[in-house]
């Protein structure tokens, strides 16, 4: 027998109840094999480049189809040259119905989150974890 579940309502969920906080990030001139290790390790679809010096902001975002695209080709290139993805962010305090808005329109599967008060980068939101709001 199963049961009937009611449809999460996203207007009615922020983006900081279902983010992952903390951004796993490298430097722009990491080896692609190092960033794919990085993925791995900490299990993450994504990680983000930072410049140099500038450690609270990321400059581009690298995905896992990203590193996948480039495992095809020859030589071992940096992070920064297979970045591909484009950087999105959204406020920790925005609904999470806008969150999916966004990474539909522009086929994003992760947003980089900031703390609404500051602007500052606090975390990632992924379509997994949109899924996973869901599911629940």
């Amino acid at each position: 027998m199963s049961a009937t579940k009611r449809k999460l309502d996203l207007r009615h969920v922020r983006v900081c109840d279902v983010m992952h906080r903390g951004i796993i990030s490298v430097p722009p001139d990491t080896a692609l094999s190092a960033v794919a290790d990085a993925m791995a390790t900490n299990r993450v679809h994504a990680v983000a480049i930072v410049r140099p010096g500038d450690f609270d902001t990321p400059w581009k975002v690298v995905s896992a189809l990203d590193v996948v695209a480039a495992a095809t080709g020859a030589g071992d290139p940096t992070a920064d040259q297979i970045a591909a993805t484009e950087v999105l962010t959204i406020s920790s305090s925005d609904r999470l119905d806008h969150a999916a808005q966004l990474m539909t329109e522009h086929e994003l599967s992760h947003l980089i989150v900031t703390e609404a008060s500051s602007g500052h980068p606090i975390g990632v939101l992924s379509t997994l974890d949109i899924v996973t709001a869901v599911a629940a």
